[in-house]
This record gives structure tokens, sequence and C-alpha cells, in this order.
């Protein structure tokens, strides 16, 4: 079990407790989320979690490598397989959109992760990815608390054009994005907006299209 997944295993009811502590910040994102979640289809959540991101959206199976992160999604009402990113146990071309909520930065491999992501996707199917960018100034403020913060400690932050580098590498197109939390969480008593496109707001959501392979 790598680091990340043990310390989310140790700890999965005091990171469950961060949304109940934060609301407005919980809020945001799940809005920032909604703005790109497909109207109908059947969605798998990447790194679910304990089903904070899924339950909005009527999504009803996900995957995750933690055993009592997946208790508390499966409490309500989610079934998870028990699971990497880098190696998802679905069959190929099985979902119209898949989610991966601040889950890249937790993985081993990225390029494995996106690559599963494609696999099961439908052609033309949606990539929800979201993360914490971590050029803004609230990125850059998780990014130096880093060492004392027991869950981020093995987290790798990337930049938005990092992550958009990453889709297009694994054949994803037709980039939409957004982002919200301009503020501390800690200091939020209302949402913060939703705003287009990326570089200032923490949390950023991009939707992409799985995008044909090229043949040689």
């Amino acid at each position: 079990m790598s680091s990340s997944v043990s310390v989310f295993e140790q700890f999965a009811q005091e990171y469950d407790r961060w949304f109940d502590a934060h609301p407005a910040a919980y809020e945001s994102e799940v809005e920032a989320l909604r703005r790109f979640i497909p109207a109908r289809g059947i969605g798998l959540d990447i790194g679910v979690g304990t089903g904070r991101f899924s339950i909005p959206f009527g999504i009803t199976v996900g995957v995750d490598p933690s055993v009592s992160m997946a208790a508390i999604a499966r409490s309500r009402g989610v079934e998870v397989l028990i699971a990497s990113a880098e190696r998802l146990p679905v069959e190929s071309e099985q979902f119209d959109f898949a989610l991966m909520v601040t889950t890249l930065c937790f993985v081993d491999n990225p390029h494995a992760a996106l690559a599963e992501a494609y696999r099961i996707l439908k052609p033309d199917g949606s990539l929800l990815l979201a993360f914490i960018d971590r050029q803004t100034q609230l990125g850059k403020v998780y990014e130096a608390m880093k060492s004392s913060d027991k869950f981020y400690r093995d987290a790798t932050f990337y930049s938005a054009s990092e992550v958009l580098d990453l889709l297009r590498q694994a054949c994803f197109g037709k980039f939409q994005t957004c982002q919200t939390i301009f503020s501390h969480p800690d200091a939020m008593t209302t949402p913060d907006p939703i705003k287009n496109g990326h570089g200032e707001g923490a949390f950023v959501v991009v939707c992409s299209i799985k995008q044909p392979k090229e043949t040689p």
C-alpha cells in the first residue's frame, strides 16, 4: 500500500468531516463540476473517496484503493470497486463519462491513470478532471504546506497547462475549463463564484472528450 493510500485508510473519517466543516467550499466545488456533468449517461467516479462528489450527480459506481474510504462511500449508496486508477477493474468502453476529483495528484502514474480513463469511456465520452492548480495563489499555499499536511504530503500538484498536456497525450481534446475557490476555505462563509477558464481559482475543472487515436 502506498503512503498516500495508507493515510486515507487511517484517517478516512477525518477527511470526510472536512466537507462538513467547509460547506461553502464544498458547494463551490460541486457547482463547478455541475457545469460539465452530462445531462444523461452512466458515469464512473475514479478515486471516489467517500462519495462526496458522486452523490450530487447520481453516480452510483466508483473506484478507490482505500477500503476505509470505500466503506463510507458505500454507506451513501455508491458501489465501490477496490482498485487503483492505473488498473481499473472495468471493461472497455462501458461509461459515458468519468469523474476524477483531486485524484490525479495522488496517483503514482498519471499517464497510466488517464490511459485507463480513456479505455473505459465510450467513443466521444467525457472525462471531468478536477484538481488544485499549483500556480494559483491558494495553490502555492497548499504546495508550501505539503510537508506539514498528512493528506497532501505525498501529493503532486499540477498546473493547468501540465494537466492539459497530460490529457492531450492521452488522446483527450475539446477542452472546456472552469474555476472556483478564490479565497481560503477556512475563511469562506458563502460559496465562491464559478468562472470560466483557469488561472485564478485554486479548484479547476477540465471537461475533455475522448478523441479517436491516430492509426500509424
